[in-house]
């Protein structure tokens, strides 16, 4: 039952493969690395010139209930998952009492609760990729570190282990951007695919960091399997 919970909100934070469950708002008051952007409004990306992009390369990861080494794992994974989404989306899961404002009081303990969890499966395991854990699996792992906001060296660590996963054929490229650009807005760095966004004092989407080389920006997204900026801003602004 857990594991078919947890699929099942997998495939709902990944409509359209571009809007992930670290662009989803706060519903209460918003913890350091929380991402704004899904409640801008409807507003053209930034005036810039980008190249025009190719279709996004398709990501030729295993399908759902394919074998894994560790299904276990997979299990605890994807239960983490699902707690990691009721604080954040204040909706408690089959069986858990707790009110949207029990659940928000809960998100940083959570947090950091999921964080310690994760160093221990990296201690074991490395990255936990497709193989080990299956594609909802590391699906799940990836969301678990991408919101380790609370412990920058964990996502540092978390990036160096996906990074080497990914050149392996054994994690999702287009996961690995989105960790690639918070671990760079967490350090007041450029980002490369431009996946992290908030708003501006007028509501509208503005970038959390520079984009760095801007004209290209859209190319590189389409390499790693995602769409264009503009397409993506679209569906940050009908998530509200």
């Amino acid at each position: 039952m857990v594991i078919a919970t947890a699929v099942a909100l997998a495939a709902l934070v990944l409509v359209g493969c571009s809007v992930r469950t670290d662009d989803l708002p706060r519903a209460a008051a918003t913890s350091a690395g929380a991402t704004a952007a899904a409640s801008a409004s409807p507003s053209p990306s930034p005036s810039v010139s980008r190249l025009p992009a190719p279709e996004p390369v398709t990501i030729d990861k295993p399908p759902s209930g394919a074998p894994v080494e560790d299904a276990r794992l997979r299990a605890e994974l994807l239960a983490m998952l699902v707690q990691d989404q009721a604080v954040r989306t204040g909706k408690a899961p089959p069986g858990d009492p707790r009110t949207p404002d029990e659940l928000a009081a809960d998100w940083d303990e959570t947090d950091r609760r999921n964080t310690a969890r994760m160093v221990e499966v990296m201690d074991e395991h490395g990255w936990p990729g497709w193989r080990l854990v299956g594609s909802d699996g590391a699906f799940a792992a990836w969301v678990l570190v991408q919101h380790a906001d609370l412990d920058l060296p964990v996502q540092e660590r978390g990036l160096a282990l996906m990074t080497a996963a990914v050149e392996k054929g054994d994690a999702d490229p287009s996961d690995h951007a989105y960790l690639v650009d918070r671990v760079r807005v967490a350090k007041g760095q450029p980002q490369v695919y431009g996946t992290q966004w908030g708003s501006d004092a007028a509501g509208n989407p503005e970038p959390r960091t520079p984009i760095e080389d801007p004209a290209m920006v859209d190319v590189r997204r389409a390499a790693v399997g995602l769409k264009t900026i503009d397409a993506y801003l679209e569906e940050l602004a009908a998530v509200e």
